[in-house]
């Protein structure tokens, strides 16, 4: 799955190109030599980043110091997705996009389902899901057959050569304007998802939920930083009728699960409701 993207990914050490690497040949404990398994990236200068039997990538320049999502907000995250609660947001996405080449980037990819979505609208674009969470990219690794999972910290530079992805989505997770309008193209697209006011509303009023900021909008355009030019705002939301294993679910894949008391009590009527905001570089 990482050769789709192989192209267009750089070394985040020196910024070099990479390839796959094969492993020295080596002696089974039957005695036959076994064949080189290429299951490393390395870029001219010999810095040398294995990919992990999950089927990502790690690309970072020393360690992360922040490990993204747990294991248990992931697995919440991926029962609630596949249940097709959130599948709204995606065909938004999907409807948005209007390329016919290039990579497609998911940056803060998750679990990986909403790059999913928008690689099935674009037959044979190769996919990109960038990510902190190693319980995350176990999961975003296998999500489709042409996207590609790599474990990047997106406060820092992105391992991705200038304009090389013709899509940027960003869903619910932080963004880096400056990098984002690097590695796009200037013909290319950022895909904002933030949640409304509304969004969650019941649960934030029933359990104390972290509510949404009421100057979402105008604290995105600030973290984006100067260089782009929002050219549409598409709202959209569902009523989600909600079992109660379905409410702790939900709350379980957001920030505020660790503040919730563990007796939740349902079903609940759900208010989903975000925002896809759609830039230009400028």
């Amino acid at each position: 799955m990482i050769d789709g993207a192989l192209p267009y990914l750089r070394c985040p050490v020196c910024g070099g190109t990479l390839a796959r690497k094969a492993f020295s040949p080596f002696v089974g404990g039957g005695g036959v030599v076994g064949q080189g398994d290429e299951r490393a990236l390395r870029c001219s200068r010999g810095h040398s980043f294995d990919i992990a039997r999950q089927g990502y990538v790690t690309l970072t320049a020393g360690r992360s110091p922040h490990p993204g999502d747990s294991a248990d907000m992931v697995a919440d995250r991926e029962t609630f997705l596949a249940e097709g609660h959130y599948d709204f947001i995606a065909q938004a996405l999907a409807a948005a996009v209007r390329v016919d080449d290039g990579l497609v980037v998911d940056a803060g990819t998750g679990t990986g389902r909403y790059l999913a979505h928008v690689l099935d609208a674009l037959p044979g674009l190769p996919g990109l899901g960038l990510d902190v969470s190693k319980p995350a990219l176990r999961r975003a690794a296998r999500a489709h057959p042409r996207a590609a999972a790599v474990l990047a910290d997106l406060w820092r530079p992105l391992p991705l050569a200038d304009a090389s992805a013709s899509v940027v989505l960003n869903v619910f997770a932080p963004r880096n304007g400056p990098e984002f309008r690097r590695i796009l193209r200037p013909d290319g697209r950022l895909l904002v998802v933030t949640p409304a006011r509304d969004h969650l509303a019941e649960l934030v009023d029933a359990y104390g939920l972290v509510k949404v900021d009421p100057d979402k909008a105008d604290r995105v355009a600030d973290a984006l930083g100067e260089g782009w030019a929002a050219v549409s705002v598409q709202p959209v939301s569902r009523t989600l009728r909600l079992s109660e294993a379905e409410t702790r679910t939900l709350i379980g894949m957001t920030p505020s699960a660790r503040h919730v008391p563990p007796h939740v009590a349902g079903p609940h009527e759900v208010t989903a409701a975000v925002d896809v905001t759609s830039y230009r570089p400028v």
